[in-house]
Formats: C-alpha cells, structure tokens, sequence
C-alpha cells in the first residue's frame, strides 16, 4: 500500500462522522475484550488539526487530516487534544471505520453535496475487499439494536432502577453473662432501593425495609449488630432522600425520613461502614458521635472548596420534623446539626474532622445504639431521671491504605454533654481498624477492629448528687471478621465480637457474640 493510498485511508476513518474510536469499543465487546479507556475518554469535534498535540505538520498523514476537516469538517481528536493516531485497529474495527465512512459519503450525496470521485473509488475497492467484514459488523450492529430495543421494552422504568439486599444471619452469644440468657437465632433483613434520576445527576432514593432482629438479653448496647432492624412485621419506608448539584461544587441533600447527620458527610471508613458487606458491629461502622442526635428529616450540602482533595460538609436534622404540636416541628424539637471538613490529599489517605451539635429532649438522650448505660444520658442516676441534654461531640476520622492490601484507619470522639438543671458530663470513645481488601481472592475482605465504646468519664458535682457518676473501668471492644464474595452477588461474613468487662464494668464478665452473615445484593 502506497503512501498516497494510506493518506487516503487515514482521511476516511479520522474524519467519520462517527469516531472510530467508538466503533473500535463496540468491536472489542463483541469480543469481550472492552477497553475501558475508550468509554470514559470519547472523542470529539477539533476546530483546527494544528491544535492536536500529538500531531505535527512534518507527518506524513498531516495533510490527509489537514485536507478532510476542510473538505468534510469531521476531523475528532481526544479531550486531552491528542489524535493518537498510532494505535493499532483490528479487520473488524478497520471494517467499523469504513462502513462509517461509507456511510458519511452516502449522507452527503443524498444531500446533493460535492464528494471527490477519487474518494468514492477508493471507498468501493476497499468495500469491495472488506465485504466479509462490512458484513459481520452489519450483523452485529443489527444484533445490537434487537437486544437495545428488547431492554427498553422489558426495563422497570425510563427513570428508575430497582437495586436490593437480603441478609440471612446465624448468631448466638456466649459467656456467663449472656450466655445463658440467649439462643442461637436466625434473623433476617430485607431492602429495596428505588433510585430515581429526572435530569441525569440528581437522585431521588426510597428504600423499603423489613427487619425481625430481636436483640440480644445483655446489660448494655455494646453487643448489637451492625445490620439488626425490627420493623415489628411490617414493611416501613426507610431513606427517603434527594440528592441534587448546584453548579460544579455544590451538592445538596434533602432527608424527608429515617435521617442521620452521617448521611450528609463521609465518615472516613471505607471498608467497614457498609452493614451489608462492611464491619458485623454497629461500634465498628463509624464513629458514635454520628449517631447520637435523635434525627429525622432536614437538609444539608457539600460544598467542594479544592476538587477532589478539601470539602465541607453541614446539615440541620430536626427530630420531629413532621409533628405541628408545640415543642416539635423542624425548630422547637429535637434537634442536630453537623459540620465537618473533608480532607482527601491523594487516593490512599483520607481524614475528616467533625463537629455535631445536638439537642434531646426529656429522656431522649444521647443514643447512638453503642457505649455503656452511662453513657446514654437518658435515664440519670439512681433515681433514674429524665432531662433534657444538650451536646457538642468532636471527632477525628482517619483512613490510610498503606498498600492495595492493607489500609489502617480509626476515630477518636468526644461529646461534652449537659443535662439542663443537673450538670454537665463527659464522653469518650475510639477506635482501630485494620482492612485487609482482597484477601485471598479479589473482593474479599479482611477486617479488625480494637476500640472503646462511648463510655461516661466525668460528671460535675450536679450529677454526681443525684447518683451519676462515671463508669467505673474500661470495656475493650474487640472484633474480626472475614467478608467471602462466593459470587458478584453473594457474599458470607463470619465474624466474632469480644466484649471485655461489658458496660465499663469488670464485675461483668467478657461476653462473646458470634454470627454468620449472608448477603444476596442484586
């Protein structure tokens, strides 16, 4: 093939009026060899050929690009102002290009547009050469189209897609101080997630849950799971929220039920947050300060200062939102409110420090389903009173993946709590982590975690006159687990949690909570 000749070709698939590019893509999934590459940089319209990069005018295909965007306009280079036109094509992608190209002079003769005769000619040589694979491409393309028109005839929505979670758990206690009191259980969880889309990048999500986990008979909150839900036998709504950009740096969240202040920020624990598939504690999944305001619906945004690399976060949470009585609504009940900044200096680290400010009204308190009895501030010393808290909880978030095996990460959190008219009390509690990602096959996970749940550590004389006084040791939460993916969907979770000196008491014994966890995402 001659120079000439080879120009001539070069000006027929660059200038298409499809990109080759995206024929080569279509090609190479025929075959099940995608390139991910050329789905997520496609090419597009270049003003000029003297603005790609990569192009020079002493190349001997220059005046081939340089005389087909004159003549036709079509010339397409990369975002990056590359052509890259050393890439090397397959028959059958060569065939893509060409029927495009056959195509493009069709269009333009039926338009009674002047093509070149010495084109034509050359595109009937090469039809006539290539009509085995101008064939199988067609067949293909028509392959394609039936199967297209198929889907949209049998999908579940032009605007929504239908994802879902089941989780089946086996688990039982173990130890004298609960061991006696409890069972081996089976327990269950269901989800359905509706994820509506009207404009391409905003998201409206329902979720529907059915839950029958009991907890287990313990003398503290440290113990629960991570994925128990009892919806007493009735299908409830869970998340109903919708998430909508303003611009390119600002995205905001509207929570209309089942709110948390978690869900307007990152919690910085990657691996084990999720309670399908992450950590098998409630402890384990995120720092307990993001739990502890009795939350229910509101609104909040993330406003991207660097891209990719520093944003705020803030939201307002009331508790009972939707009660018009007096002492409720969205300003006079139960309230919180969060405001974290989001540091993310590369792919591999990650830390967040947080701020929440909450409000609870008479023998709410802080109940973030983790931590001592203390610790709750709900029902107040030995007489067991009820007041109102109001609190500020401070924390630090942290994540490090060492290495694609290895990632160590961990929170430290802080609430100065008071209880109106009684006095003030303090709380702490943090935690460890290590993951290990695709440990012994792709998608599995390794994980453990050592902390201290919430525990009351100081109480001003108020409290301690009416019997509050903090808890008197230290409970260890230790817990690992091992998350198995036996398909692209199915994936079993063995772990086991050991409690020491359980409610910040040693006079209780070390409790043991093992369980299985089974998890059908689809």
């Amino acid at each position: 093939m001659n120079q000439k000749f080879a120009q001539k070709l070069l000006g027929f698939f660059t200038g298409t009026y499809i990109s080759i590019a995206s024929f080569q893509a279509v090609a190479q999934e025929q075959q099940g060899n995608r390139n991910p590459s050329l789905e997520t940089d496609p090419m597009s319209q270049v003003p000029s050929v003297s603005e790609l990069s990569d192009v020079r005018p002493t190349d001997w295909a220059y005046q081939a690009l340089q005389s087909l965007r004159e003549r036709y306009g079509v010339v397409k280079g990369y975002p990056d102002s590359s052509f890259r036109g050393n890439r090397a094509m397959s028959r059958y992608e060569f065939a893509a290009g060409l029927k495009a190209a056959i195509e493009k002079i069709e269009e333009l003769i039926a338009n009674n547009i002047r093509v070149n005769r010495e084109d034509i000619e050359t595109l009937q040589r090469l039809q006539a050469e290539f009509a085995k694979e101008l064939s199988t491409i067609g067949g293909r393309i028509e392959a394609l189209e039936a199967r297209s028109s198929f889907l949209e005839d049998n999908q579940f929505s032009t605007t929504t897609k239908l994802e879902g979670a089941v989780i089946f758990s086996v688990s039982d206690v173990f130890g004298e101080e609960g061991g006696e009191d409890n069972n081996t259980v089976m327990q269950s969880r269901s989800r359905l997630y509706f994820k509506t889309s009207f404009t391409g990048k905003d998201e409206l999500t329902t979720r529907l849950d059915f839950g029958n986990f009991d907890d287990f008979n313990l003398p503290t909150d440290e113990g629960r799971l991570g994925f128990a839900t009892d919806t007493q036998d009735t299908v409830e709504i869970g998340d109903l929220e919708y998430v909508f950009p303003i611009g390119d740096r600002i995205t905001v969240l509207l929570q209309a039920n089942d709110a948390e202040v978690h869900n307007f920020t990152d919690v910085v624990n990657p691996f084990f947050e999720d309670s399908d598939t992450g950590a098998i504690s409630r402890f384990a999944r995120r720092n307990p300060i993001y739990r502890m305001p009795n939350a229910n619906a509101g609104i909040g945004a993330r406003v991207e200062l660097v891209e990719e690399a520093i944003s705020f976060d803030f939201g307002y949470l009331a508790g009972e939102a939707n009660n018009p009585d007096a002492g409720s609504g969205l300003f006079n009940g139960d309230y919180g409110a969060i405001a974290q900044l989001t540091l993310t200096p590369g792919d591999r680290f990650a830390v967040g420090l947080t701020y929440i400010h909450s409000y609870a009204g008479e023998g709410q308190g802080l109940d973030s389903g983790t931590g001592s009895t203390s610790a709750r501030l709900s029902e107040i010393g030995s007489q067991k009173l009820e007041r109102a808290v109001v609190a500020n909880s401070y924390g630090i978030e942290a994540n490090y993946r060492i290495s694609d095996r290895l990632a160590i990460g961990g929170w430290v959190g802080y609430t100065a709590a008071r209880v109106i008219n009684l006095g003030d009390a303090d709380i702490w509690n943090y935690a460890v982590t290590l993951a290990f990602p695709d440990l012994g096959k792709e998608g599995n996970l390794g994980g453990i975690v050592v902390g201290m749940q919430p525990k009351l550590t100081g109480t001003s004389s108020g409290l301690r006159a009416v019997g509050q006084s903090k808890d008197p040791d230290t409970s260890i939460h230790v817990e690992g687990f091992y998350r198995h993916k036996l398909t692209d969907n199915i994936s079993i979770t063995p772990g086991i949690i050991w409690l020491t000196a359980p409610n910040h008491n040693e006079n209780n014994d070390d409790i043991f909570i093992g369980t299985i966890r089974t998890t059908f995402e689809f």
